[in-house]
């Protein structure tokens, strides 16, 4: 497969493209630096650089302040892939997946940290701008709690709209093992205009 991937210079983008690559796919990468440079917020950019693809993987992660960008991004992306055949897969936020046992999604659960509140309501509204998108195929992935880097254990498990956890409550995978699930989502195309989450 021919895979694009955006913010590969980050923590996530970075094993996704390492994942993509040890599985003999042809991945192209985007920053804001290097060799092949684009805005994710340009509908322009996106179509100009995602053309001959199959499939764009986002994983653009906004500095402390500049939280709107991941809205601007979201937007950029499905307004630059419409119609042209190519899917997305865009890496969210776990804010709005629901805590097992409970109605109520994780930011307004009790302990939420006040420093994540700017992220997690950016991410709501990311899912927001693509849940209502049209003319392509998407796929949303909220991570799960914590998402750290770590080992690669070849081994997760889904979840829709709420947190997946342990048998402890704990929300976690590594962030090696959620570059799996991102490439196998790639290739199997199992969650098409859907919103999916994994952990341990």
């Amino acid at each position: 497969m021919r895979i694009l991937v955006w913010g590969a210079a980050g923590a996530v983008g970075s094993r996704v493209t390492q994942e993509a690559v040890a599985r003999g796919h042809q991945v192209t990468t985007v920053g804001r630096s290097g060799p092949v440079r684009g805005d994710a917020a340009d509908p322009d950019d996106v179509a100009r650089l995602s053309a001959g693809h199959d499939v764009v993987i986002s994983a653009t992660r906004p500095r402390p302040g500049s939280e709107s960008e991941l809205i601007a991004a979201a937007k950029g992306l499905l307004i630059g892939l419409r119609g042209s055949g190519v899917r997305l897969i865009l890496v969210g936020g776990a804010a709005s997946l629901i805590v097992p046992g409970t109605e109520v999604q994780l930011i307004d659960s009790p302990g939420f940290p006040v420093g994540l509140r700017p992220i997690a309501l950016a991410c709501n509204e990311q899912y927001d701008v693509v849940r209502a998108a049209s003319g392509l195929d998407w796929t949303y992935v909220s991570p799960p709690a914590l998402l750290e880097p770590g080992e690669r254990t070849g081994r997760y498990r889904e979840g829709y709209d709420h947190l997946v956890t342990d048998a402890h409550g704990n929300s976690t995978i590594s962030m090696e093992d959620f570059a799996i699930a991102l490439v196998d989502e790639a290739e199997r195309a199992e969650h098409v205009r859907q919103r999916f989450t994994v952990g341990y």
